[in-house]
């Protein structure tokens, strides 16, 4: 499993921001792409999550009705996407992708596979 996060950047406040993870490698029976956050001197905690179909989908509190995780299959690997709307400062972090099996969707515990992360910075 190899992870390619992308599409961090600067953004004002209430605007919309996309990110990508791509995974050109292998994947497997009850397999699940997640996103991850991490702010400076905070830890690294859970946004949102999509099982293979993306027929499940789990948000953190925080960013339900603003945030929106889909996936996509095609020959060459699967691409998770993280549509962030209505952005605010809060959501300022670095972004993780990551990849992992079984049924712990919420937790880091869950993942076996991260990429590197992408900077989102919010503007007020």
């Amino acid at each position: 499993v190899q992870l390619q996060a992308c599409g961090g950047g600067l953004v004002r406040a209430g605007n919309s921001l996309r990110l990508s993870c791509a995974n050109s490698g292998r994947t497997f029976s009850n397999y699940f792409m997640g996103w991850f956050r991490q702010s400076p001197g905070k830890e690294r905690t859970f946004v949102a999550a999509i099982n293979w179909s993306g027929g499940r989908t789990y948000y953190t509190d925080d960013v339900k009705g603003r945030f929106t995780i889909t996936i996509s299959r095609d020959n060459a690997g699967n691409t998770v996407y993280l549509q962030m709307n209505s952005l605010k400062a809060e959501d300022t972090a670095d972004y993780y992708c990551a990849a992992g099996d079984g049924y712990i969707y919420t937790s880091l515990v869950g993942y076996k596979y991260w990429g590197q992360g992408t900077l989102v910075t919010v503007s007020s």
